[in-house]
């Protein structure tokens, strides 16, 4: 099953109100004017006597907040062409980190920023000072959404990492970054909820999903921006929102700061994000009927459908219908939630699952692994061949049949390549996963692989070539 998209990730128009209004002395009112009850004259307290009250201390503490962090965040443009519109800009926002390994400035960003650019020239990252500069590398992680740019400056200030885990509901926070092109905008809300997925499109498809909302105002533009506690650190990146206007409604998602400094700090040191692997299929459709048919008292927990043979899950006895209730200690909310848990445990980790089994809650345990290792290993379901490489997308690929697609979770007329490795040099790896199905190359069917040579065979000088995939849903 495939998600749809119910965010908005960029708004047509902005509104700009101005409010005109005359002095109140000027204003001709003729209505009573009513004493206080006493008489006594309301007393006429100076600025100076309020210098100290709690409010003027709040209102200076954001103030020296939202200095201290402008410097670490950057506005960021990326070109990107469009086959009908011709060279498009995309803006967006970033800000700078360091890494404890790697040495050097980057910029942390949203991968639907940066990531269509097909020339790293084509993407500028201007610092609050001024300076501009072209990315020298670029690392982005799909299943995430986040992008890292390293950028050859000297001198620069990285934010300071917070623990996203400490976050309270109801917590002041900032946004910052660059509504509607306006660098260096600061605006203001609470975090509103935590661990909130979004039913996105399958082009748009996140497996690791545990948001923070908030009500601070991100508008177009704020993406990859950061979300900041009152102490000046890095709580989230802010991403999407939800809204039916196409503007700020309130509703703001940001992806948790301890989520992206994992997934940084992965793809600085490794290139690729490793992910602990479960090895089932969960259902995304899990509804009220089915948690009463399991004897659950509400929908919770996430439900498994199948379970991939010689998989962790295989051997350690999960079985289809059990309802996963418990990971790790952690209440498992639904199966996005599942999904974000294990694919950021620690490799290798015994991990005790409560699960709902006929009705009765069973503990299991678990030994997760590497998911790349589990390619090779386990059947999900059943794995078909070997396939074949092709050289230019380092991609290796098997034709896609009725039976196949079946297994896989896709709709039976579901044609095309199925991805059973992505080379980790290939320019495609963080964009395409294991068992995407590749549909078209340069608008071009493919269900075979002389039709993928074919279509390659004709592409522009430029040597780009446009491709699109489908993604199942619902995996860990």
């Amino acid at each position: 099953m495939l998600r749809r998209l119910t965010v908005r990730w960029s708004v047509p128009t902005l509104l700009v109100g101005v409010a005109i209004g005359a002095g109140l002395s000027s204003w001709p009112w003729t209505g009573p004017v009513h004493a206080r009850p006493d008489d006594r004259p309301i007393p006429d307290v100076g600025l100076a006597d309020r210098s100290h009250t709690p409010l003027i201390e709040a209102s200076r503490e954001l103030a020296r907040v939202a200095a201290e962090i402008t410097p670490s965040v950057a506005h960021i443009e990326s070109k990107v062409e469009s086959p009908t519109r011709g060279l498009l800009e995309e803006t967006g926002s970033g800000v700078i980190v360091t890494s404890p390994k790697v040495p050097g400035y980057y910029v942390v960003t949203n991968r639907h920023v940066v990531g269509d650019a097909s020339d790293l020239q084509q993407i500028a990252v201007r610092l609050n000072d001024g300076r501009n500069f072209h990315p020298s590398k670029r690392w982005i992680d799909r299943d995430t959404d986040i992008a890292v740019l390293s950028i050859d400056a000297q001198n620069a200030k990285p934010i300071s990492w917070g623990n996203s885990d400490r976050l309270e509901i109801g917590n002041i926070v900032l946004a910052v970054g660059s509504p509607f092109g306006l660098s260096q905008s600061v605006t203001m809300g609470i975090v509103s909820a935590r661990g909130r997925a979004l039913r996105l499109e399958k082009k748009n498809a996140l497996v690791n999903q545990d948001f923070i909302q908030t009500d601070a105002a991100i508008n177009f533009g704020n993406s990859g921006g950061p979300l900041i506690d009152v102490n000046g650190q890095l709580i989230g990146i802010n991403t999407a929102i939800a809204s039916q206007s196409g503007g700020n409604d309130g509703i703001g998602f940001s992806i948790p700061s301890n989520l992206v400094r994992r997934v940084v700090n992965d793809l600085l040191e490794r290139g690729e994000v490793q992910r602990a692997y479960l090895g089932v299929m969960l259902d995304p459709d899990f509804t009220p009927e089915k948690a009463r048919d399991l004897k659950l008292d509400r929908v919770r927990g996430a439900r498994i459908t199948e379970v991939y043979d010689k998989s962790p899950a295989a051997r350690a006895g999960l079985a289809a219908n059990d309802v996963v209730l418990s990971f790790d200690g952690i209440e498992v909310i639904d199966e996005n939630h599942l999904i974000n848990l294990v694919s950021l445990t620690k490799i290798g980790n015994k991990v005790a699952l409560i699960v709902l089994r006929d009705g009765r809650k069973v503990t299991v345990e678990v030994h997760l692994s590497d998911r790349h290792e589990m390619d090779d290993q386990s059947e999900a379901p059943r794995r078909p061949g070997m396939g074949s490489t092709v050289e230019p997308l380092g991609l290796t690929l098997h034709e896609v049949t009725r039976d196949l697609a079946r297994q896989l979770g896709f709709a039976e007329t579901t044609r095309g390549l199925l991805v059973l490795r992505v080379d980790p040099h290939s320019t495609l790896s963080g964009n395409v996963d294991v068992y995407d199905v590749l549909e078209e190359i340069g608008r071009t069917p493919v269900a075979t692989l002389a039709d993928a040579r074919g279509a390659l065979a004709q592409k522009n000088d430029r040597g780009e070539v446009l491709l699109r995939f489908s993604r199942r849903a619902g995996g860990a």
